[in-house]
Protein backbone atom coordinates (compact mmCIF):
# COMPACT_ATOMS: atom_id res chain seq x y z
CA UNK A 1 0.00 0.00 0.00
CA UNK A 2 1.40 3.66 -1.13
CA UNK A 3 0.87 5.96 0.89
CA UNK A 4 0.95 9.94 0.28
CA UNK A 5 1.00 12.84 2.49
CA UNK A 6 -2.56 14.13 3.65
CA UNK A 7 -2.45 17.19 5.55
CA UNK A 8 -3.18 17.74 8.91
CA UNK A 9 -7.39 17.37 8.28
CA UNK A 10 -6.56 14.77 6.02
CA UNK A 11 -5.81 11.82 8.19
CA UNK A 12 -8.31 9.07 8.64
CA UNK A 13 -9.10 7.94 12.32
CA UNK A 14 -9.08 4.31 11.55
CA UNK A 15 -4.93 3.83 10.90
CA UNK A 16 -3.51 1.85 12.97
CA UNK A 17 -0.25 3.51 15.18
CA UNK A 18 2.31 1.79 12.55
CA UNK A 19 0.68 4.29 9.89
CA UNK A 20 -0.01 7.14 11.72
CA UNK A 21 4.00 6.77 12.08
CA UNK A 22 5.04 6.35 8.40
CA UNK A 23 2.48 9.38 7.74
CA UNK A 24 4.72 11.23 10.35
CA UNK A 25 7.76 10.22 8.56
CA UNK A 26 6.51 11.31 4.95
CA UNK A 27 5.45 14.59 6.15
CA UNK A 28 8.49 15.20 7.82
CA UNK A 29 10.59 14.35 5.01
CA UNK A 30 8.64 16.72 2.94
CA UNK A 31 9.10 19.63 5.19
CA UNK A 32 12.93 18.84 4.80
CA UNK A 33 12.90 18.16 0.96
CA UNK A 34 10.90 21.56 0.57
CA UNK A 35 13.41 23.09 3.15
CA UNK A 36 16.24 22.11 1.03
CA UNK A 37 14.67 23.36 -1.91
CA UNK A 38 14.75 26.44 -0.42
CA UNK A 39 18.05 26.56 0.57
CA UNK A 40 19.36 25.64 -3.06
CA UNK A 41 16.95 28.63 -4.54
CA UNK A 42 19.04 30.92 -1.67
CA UNK A 43 22.26 29.44 -2.50
CA UNK A 44 21.40 29.86 -6.49
CA UNK A 45 20.19 33.22 -5.81
CA UNK A 46 23.16 34.35 -4.21
CA UNK A 47 26.16 33.10 -6.25
CA UNK A 48 23.96 35.32 -9.29
CA UNK A 49 24.19 38.32 -7.03
CA UNK A 50 27.87 37.81 -6.82
CA UNK A 51 28.24 36.88 -10.56
CA UNK A 52 26.75 39.87 -11.23
CA UNK A 53 28.67 42.18 -8.80
CA UNK A 54 31.68 40.26 -9.66
CA UNK A 55 30.90 41.32 -13.60
CA UNK A 56 29.78 44.84 -12.76
CA UNK A 57 33.67 45.37 -10.21
CA UNK A 58 35.24 44.25 -13.46
CA UNK A 59 33.64 46.21 -15.33
CA UNK A 60 34.44 49.26 -13.13
CA UNK A 61 38.16 48.45 -12.53
CA UNK A 62 38.54 48.39 -16.29
CA UNK A 63 36.64 51.56 -16.69
CA UNK A 64 39.25 52.99 -14.10
CA UNK A 65 42.13 51.37 -16.04
CA UNK A 66 41.36 52.95 -19.25
CA UNK A 67 41.03 56.25 -17.75
CA UNK A 68 44.07 56.35 -15.96
CA UNK A 69 45.97 54.54 -18.85
CA UNK A 70 44.36 57.89 -21.27
CA UNK A 71 45.37 60.12 -18.34
CA UNK A 72 49.24 58.74 -18.58
CA UNK A 73 48.93 59.01 -22.43
CA UNK A 74 48.60 62.63 -22.14
CA UNK A 75 50.63 63.08 -19.36
CA UNK A 76 53.47 61.41 -21.90
CA UNK A 77 52.27 63.60 -24.47
CA UNK A 78 53.40 66.32 -22.08
CA UNK A 79 56.12 65.50 -20.05
CA UNK A 80 57.59 62.12 -21.10
CA UNK A 81 59.17 60.97 -17.91
CA UNK A 82 56.31 62.07 -15.75
CA UNK A 83 53.94 60.17 -17.94
CA UNK A 84 55.87 56.99 -17.56
CA UNK A 85 56.09 57.50 -13.88
CA UNK A 86 52.33 58.06 -13.79
CA UNK A 87 52.05 54.48 -15.71
CA UNK A 88 54.39 52.48 -13.53
CA UNK A 89 52.91 54.10 -10.08
CA UNK A 90 49.90 53.09 -11.07
CA UNK A 91 50.69 49.55 -11.90
CA UNK A 92 49.43 50.25 -15.80
CA UNK A 93 53.04 49.78 -16.78
CA UNK A 94 56.40 47.66 -15.65
CA UNK A 95 59.30 49.25 -14.61
CA UNK A 96 61.39 47.63 -17.39
CA UNK A 97 62.96 49.03 -20.06
CA UNK A 98 61.14 45.98 -22.32
CA UNK A 99 57.74 46.56 -20.78
CA UNK A 100 58.43 50.66 -21.40
CA UNK A 101 60.04 50.00 -25.07
CA UNK A 102 56.76 48.08 -26.00
CA UNK A 103 54.66 50.67 -24.64
CA UNK A 104 56.75 53.33 -26.99
CA UNK A 105 56.31 50.69 -30.07
CA UNK A 106 53.02 50.54 -30.56
CA UNK A 107 52.85 54.50 -29.50
CA UNK A 108 48.58 54.26 -29.26
CA UNK A 109 47.85 57.53 -28.43
CA UNK A 110 51.00 59.16 -27.76
CA UNK A 111 52.66 61.95 -29.81
CA UNK A 112 55.44 61.25 -31.73
CA UNK A 113 57.75 63.53 -30.78
CA UNK A 114 57.74 63.31 -27.42
CA UNK A 115 58.76 59.34 -27.85
CA UNK A 116 61.53 60.74 -29.76
CA UNK A 117 62.38 62.67 -26.97
CA UNK A 118 62.04 60.10 -24.41
CA UNK A 119 64.11 57.81 -26.31
CA UNK A 120 67.25 59.64 -27.15
CA UNK A 121 67.78 61.04 -23.51
CA UNK A 122 71.47 59.67 -21.85
CA UNK A 123 70.35 58.59 -18.87
CA UNK A 124 71.22 55.12 -18.82
CA UNK A 125 67.44 53.70 -18.32
CA UNK A 126 66.59 55.82 -21.34
CA UNK A 127 69.68 54.24 -23.19
CA UNK A 128 68.10 50.61 -22.50
CA UNK A 129 64.57 51.63 -23.61
CA UNK A 130 65.89 52.72 -26.86
CA UNK A 131 68.18 49.50 -27.71
CA UNK A 132 65.07 47.60 -26.84
CA UNK A 133 63.03 49.65 -28.83
CA UNK A 134 65.12 48.93 -31.91
CA UNK A 135 65.06 45.29 -31.11
CA UNK A 136 61.09 45.62 -31.67
CA UNK A 137 62.07 46.20 -34.99
CA UNK A 138 62.86 43.59 -37.57
CA UNK A 139 64.75 44.84 -40.52
CA UNK A 140 65.86 40.94 -42.01
CA UNK A 141 66.31 41.59 -45.81
CA UNK A 142 65.37 44.91 -46.04
CA UNK A 143 67.28 47.44 -47.85
CA UNK A 144 69.22 50.18 -45.84
CA UNK A 145 65.94 52.65 -46.86
CA UNK A 146 63.28 50.67 -46.21
CA UNK A 147 64.97 49.76 -42.84
CA UNK A 148 65.28 53.94 -42.13
CA UNK A 149 61.62 54.18 -43.50
CA UNK A 150 60.18 52.03 -41.15
CA UNK A 151 62.58 53.16 -37.89
CA UNK A 152 61.80 57.34 -38.89
CA UNK A 153 57.86 56.15 -38.98
CA UNK A 154 57.61 54.96 -35.46
CA UNK A 155 58.84 58.35 -33.50
CA UNK A 156 60.03 61.92 -34.46
CA UNK A 157 63.67 62.24 -34.65
CA UNK A 158 64.14 65.06 -31.75
CA UNK A 159 66.61 68.41 -32.56
CA UNK A 160 69.15 67.67 -30.60
CA UNK A 161 72.04 66.02 -32.51
CA UNK A 162 73.88 64.03 -29.05
CA UNK A 163 69.73 62.42 -29.62
CA UNK A 164 70.08 62.14 -32.64
CA UNK A 165 73.56 60.02 -32.85
CA UNK A 166 72.32 58.13 -30.24
CA UNK A 167 69.63 56.90 -31.80
CA UNK A 168 70.91 56.38 -35.59
CA UNK A 169 73.83 54.23 -33.64
CA UNK A 170 71.32 51.79 -32.07
CA UNK A 171 69.31 51.88 -35.49
CA UNK A 172 72.82 50.81 -37.53
CA UNK A 173 73.84 48.38 -34.53
CA UNK A 174 69.76 46.38 -35.12
CA UNK A 175 70.51 46.72 -38.90
CA UNK A 176 73.70 44.77 -39.27
CA UNK A 177 72.70 42.55 -36.58
CA UNK A 178 69.37 41.41 -38.91
CA UNK A 179 71.48 41.76 -41.77
CA UNK A 180 74.75 40.29 -41.84
CA UNK A 181 77.73 40.64 -44.15
CA UNK A 182 75.89 43.86 -46.08
CA UNK A 183 78.60 46.47 -44.47
CA UNK A 184 81.94 45.80 -43.30
CA UNK A 185 80.81 47.78 -39.92
CA UNK A 186 77.64 49.29 -37.87
CA UNK A 187 79.94 52.81 -38.59
CA UNK A 188 79.18 52.34 -42.70
CA UNK A 189 75.99 51.90 -41.54
CA UNK A 190 75.60 54.87 -39.56
CA UNK A 191 77.70 57.04 -42.12
CA UNK A 192 75.42 55.38 -45.13
CA UNK A 193 71.98 56.08 -42.94
CA UNK A 194 72.97 59.80 -42.05
CA UNK A 195 73.80 60.23 -45.88
CA UNK A 196 70.21 59.09 -47.14
CA UNK A 197 68.77 61.05 -44.46
CA UNK A 198 70.42 64.19 -45.99
CA UNK A 199 69.98 63.12 -49.64
CA UNK A 200 66.19 63.11 -48.47
CA UNK A 201 65.97 66.72 -47.47
CA UNK A 202 68.43 67.85 -50.34
CA UNK A 203 65.89 65.93 -52.65
CA UNK A 204 62.62 66.64 -51.39
CA UNK A 205 62.90 70.07 -49.98
CA UNK A 206 61.64 73.20 -52.06
CA UNK A 207 64.07 75.81 -50.20
CA UNK A 208 67.23 73.40 -51.56
CA UNK A 209 67.81 74.52 -55.31
CA UNK A 210 70.82 72.25 -56.07
CA UNK A 211 69.21 68.78 -56.18
CA UNK A 212 72.30 66.14 -55.76
CA UNK A 213 72.65 63.62 -58.80
CA UNK A 214 73.39 59.86 -58.08
CA UNK A 215 76.99 60.44 -59.55
CA UNK A 216 77.72 63.41 -56.65
CA UNK A 217 75.44 60.63 -54.18
CA UNK A 218 77.79 57.93 -55.22
CA UNK A 219 81.05 59.90 -54.95
CA UNK A 220 79.65 61.54 -51.11
CA UNK A 221 80.21 57.81 -49.89
CA UNK A 222 83.62 56.55 -51.30
CA UNK A 223 85.78 55.13 -49.18
CA UNK A 224 83.19 54.72 -46.36
CA UNK A 225 83.25 50.86 -45.79
CA UNK A 226 85.94 50.72 -43.60
CA UNK A 227 88.27 52.43 -46.22
CA UNK A 228 86.69 50.92 -49.42
CA UNK A 229 84.12 51.56 -51.30
CA UNK A 230 80.44 50.47 -51.34
CA UNK A 231 78.90 48.61 -54.13
CA UNK A 232 77.54 51.31 -57.06
CA UNK A 233 74.53 49.33 -57.82
CA UNK A 234 73.70 49.72 -54.10
CA UNK A 235 74.06 53.41 -53.45
CA UNK A 236 72.29 53.85 -57.13
CA UNK A 237 69.33 51.25 -55.98
CA UNK A 238 69.25 53.55 -52.46
CA UNK A 239 68.78 57.03 -54.06
CA UNK A 240 66.15 56.13 -56.80
CA UNK A 241 64.01 54.73 -53.84
CA UNK A 242 64.83 58.11 -52.17
CA UNK A 243 64.26 59.74 -55.22
CA UNK A 244 60.72 58.53 -56.13
CA UNK A 245 59.32 58.17 -52.59
CA UNK A 246 60.40 60.95 -49.73
CA UNK A 247 60.37 59.82 -46.44
CA UNK A 248 56.97 59.97 -44.44
CA UNK A 249 57.31 62.48 -41.33
CA UNK A 250 54.62 60.76 -38.58
CA UNK A 251 51.83 62.62 -37.77
CA UNK A 252 52.58 64.61 -34.80
CA UNK A 253 48.87 64.69 -33.29
CA UNK A 254 49.33 62.00 -30.63
CA UNK A 255 46.14 59.79 -32.44
CA UNK A 256 43.69 60.16 -29.34
CA UNK A 257 43.86 64.16 -29.30
CA UNK A 258 40.77 64.58 -31.46
CA UNK A 259 38.96 62.12 -29.01
CA UNK A 260 39.72 64.17 -26.06
CA UNK A 261 37.71 67.14 -27.18
CA UNK A 262 34.39 65.21 -27.65
CA UNK A 263 32.06 65.80 -24.78
CA UNK A 264 33.99 68.72 -22.69
CA UNK A 265 33.23 70.20 -19.75
CA UNK A 266 33.23 73.55 -20.88
CA UNK A 267 34.17 75.58 -24.21
CA UNK A 268 34.29 79.45 -25.69
CA UNK A 269 36.45 82.45 -26.44
CA UNK A 270 38.22 83.94 -23.98
CA UNK A 271 41.60 86.45 -23.53
CA UNK A 272 44.40 85.14 -22.79
CA UNK A 273 47.49 87.57 -21.08
CA UNK A 274 50.80 85.97 -23.02
CA UNK A 275 53.85 85.72 -20.46
CA UNK A 276 56.24 86.99 -23.05
CA UNK A 277 58.66 90.26 -21.80
CA UNK A 278 55.92 92.16 -23.72
CA UNK A 279 52.43 91.13 -22.43
CA UNK A 280 49.57 91.25 -24.65
CA UNK A 281 46.11 89.79 -24.97
CA UNK A 282 45.08 87.04 -27.21
CA UNK A 283 42.06 85.73 -28.18
CA UNK A 284 42.05 81.37 -28.05
CA UNK A 285 39.18 79.08 -28.00
CA UNK A 286 39.26 77.14 -24.94
CA UNK A 287 38.47 73.45 -24.21
CA UNK A 288 38.05 72.42 -20.44
CA UNK A 289 38.38 68.32 -20.75
CA UNK A 290 40.42 65.76 -18.59
CA UNK A 291 41.27 67.87 -16.07
CA UNK A 292 42.68 69.92 -18.48
CA UNK A 293 42.39 73.44 -20.38
CA UNK A 294 43.36 73.39 -24.25
CA UNK A 295 43.54 76.79 -25.74
CA UNK A 296 43.39 76.89 -29.54
CA UNK A 297 44.32 79.46 -32.04
CA UNK A 298 40.81 79.19 -34.10
CA UNK A 299 37.90 76.36 -33.31
CA UNK A 300 38.93 74.20 -36.79
CA UNK A 301 42.71 73.74 -35.51
CA UNK A 302 43.73 70.05 -34.80
CA UNK A 303 45.88 70.36 -32.45
CA UNK A 304 45.99 72.70 -29.18
CA UNK A 305 48.58 75.89 -29.32
CA UNK A 306 48.14 75.25 -25.50
CA UNK A 307 47.93 72.83 -22.40
CA UNK A 308 47.14 73.60 -18.88
CA UNK A 309 46.95 70.48 -16.96
CA UNK A 310 44.78 71.63 -13.65
CA UNK A 311 46.55 69.55 -11.15
CA UNK A 312 47.64 71.43 -8.15
CA UNK A 313 45.98 74.59 -9.09
CA UNK A 314 43.65 77.30 -7.83
CA UNK A 315 41.75 79.59 -9.66
CA UNK A 316 40.77 83.03 -8.08
CA UNK A 317 38.92 86.54 -9.71
CA UNK A 318 41.59 89.51 -9.73
CA UNK A 319 40.81 92.78 -11.14
CA UNK A 320 42.81 94.45 -14.10
CA UNK A 321 42.76 97.53 -15.14
CA UNK A 322 43.02 96.75 -18.85
CA UNK A 323 40.36 93.63 -19.15
CA UNK A 324 37.09 93.24 -17.30
CA UNK A 325 36.12 89.71 -15.80
CA UNK A 326 39.23 88.45 -15.06
CA UNK A 327 40.73 84.98 -13.30
CA UNK A 328 43.79 83.73 -12.67
CA UNK A 329 45.35 79.95 -12.43
CA UNK A 330 47.92 79.79 -9.85
CA UNK A 331 50.19 77.89 -7.60
CA UNK A 332 48.71 77.83 -4.46
CA UNK A 333 51.79 79.37 -1.90
CA UNK A 334 53.94 79.33 -4.32
CA UNK A 335 54.72 82.62 -5.84
CA UNK A 336 57.48 82.30 -8.29
CA UNK A 337 56.82 78.37 -9.16
CA UNK A 338 55.99 77.91 -13.13
CA UNK A 339 52.91 76.21 -13.49
CA UNK A 340 53.55 72.88 -15.61
CA UNK A 341 52.04 73.29 -19.15
CA UNK A 342 53.84 73.21 -22.55
CA UNK A 343 52.31 75.56 -25.76
CA UNK A 344 53.23 75.06 -29.47
CA UNK A 345 55.54 77.85 -31.08
CA UNK A 346 54.61 79.79 -34.14
CA UNK A 347 57.92 77.06 -36.14
CA UNK A 348 55.80 74.17 -34.35
CA UNK A 349 58.51 73.62 -31.37
CA UNK A 350 56.75 72.34 -28.66
CA UNK A 351 58.03 73.99 -25.24
CA UNK A 352 57.30 74.32 -21.82
CA UNK A 353 54.96 77.21 -20.61
CA UNK A 354 56.80 80.29 -18.51
CA UNK A 355 53.95 81.60 -16.69
CA UNK A 356 53.67 81.31 -12.68
CA UNK A 357 49.94 82.75 -13.52
CA UNK A 358 47.52 82.36 -16.58
CA UNK A 359 45.35 85.42 -16.13
CA UNK A 360 42.23 84.78 -18.28
CA UNK A 361 39.50 87.60 -19.13
CA UNK A 362 35.60 86.30 -20.12
CA UNK A 363 33.67 88.23 -22.38
CA UNK A 364 30.56 88.52 -19.41
CA UNK A 365 30.52 88.33 -16.06
CA UNK A 366 27.86 85.45 -15.93
CA UNK A 367 30.76 83.36 -18.44
CA UNK A 368 33.42 84.29 -15.62
CA UNK A 369 31.41 82.46 -13.19
CA UNK A 370 30.55 80.09 -15.05
CA UNK A 371 34.16 79.25 -16.29
CA UNK A 372 35.44 79.72 -12.62
CA UNK A 373 32.88 77.26 -11.41
CA UNK A 374 33.39 74.57 -13.90
CA UNK A 375 37.46 74.74 -13.48
CA UNK A 376 36.97 74.29 -9.70
CA UNK A 377 35.18 71.56 -10.23
CA UNK A 378 37.62 69.84 -12.90
CA UNK A 379 40.38 70.48 -10.38
CA UNK A 380 38.66 69.35 -7.42
CA UNK A 381 38.09 66.02 -9.21
CA UNK A 382 41.66 65.10 -9.96
CA UNK A 383 42.60 61.89 -7.20
CA UNK A 384 46.29 61.96 -8.33
CA UNK A 385 47.98 64.94 -6.68
CA UNK A 386 45.33 63.50 -3.46
CA UNK A 387 47.11 59.84 -3.92
CA UNK A 388 50.93 62.09 -4.17
CA UNK A 389 50.26 64.33 -1.39
CA UNK A 390 49.22 61.05 0.81
CA UNK A 391 52.18 59.13 -0.33
CA UNK A 392 54.30 62.21 0.78
CA UNK A 393 52.79 62.44 3.77
CA UNK A 394 53.61 58.37 4.55
CA UNK A 395 56.76 59.16 3.60
CA UNK A 396 57.95 61.85 5.67
CA UNK A 397 56.09 60.17 8.61
CA UNK A 398 57.95 57.12 8.37
CA UNK A 399 61.27 58.60 8.50
CA UNK A 400 60.49 60.48 11.48
CA UNK A 401 59.60 57.31 13.00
Amino acid sequence: MVLQAPGEDDVPSDLTAEERQELENIRRRKQELLADIQRLKDEIAEVANEIENLGSTEERKNMQRNKQVAMGRKKFNMDPKKGIQFLIENDLLKNTCEDIAQFLYKGEGLNKTAIGDYLGERDEFNIQVLHAFVELHEFTDLNLVQALRQFLWSFRLPGEAQKIDRMMEAFAQRYCQCNHGVFQSTDTCYVLSFAIIMLNTSLHNPNVKDKPTVERFIAMNRGINDGGDLPEELLRNLYESIKNEPFKIPEDDGNDLTHTFFNPDREGWLLKLGGGRVKTWKRRWFILTDNCLYYFEYTTDKEPRGIIPLENLSIREVEDSKKPNCFELYIPDNKDQVIKACKTEADGRVVEGNHTVYRISAPTPEEKEEWIKCIKAAISRDPFYEMLAARKKKVSSTKRH
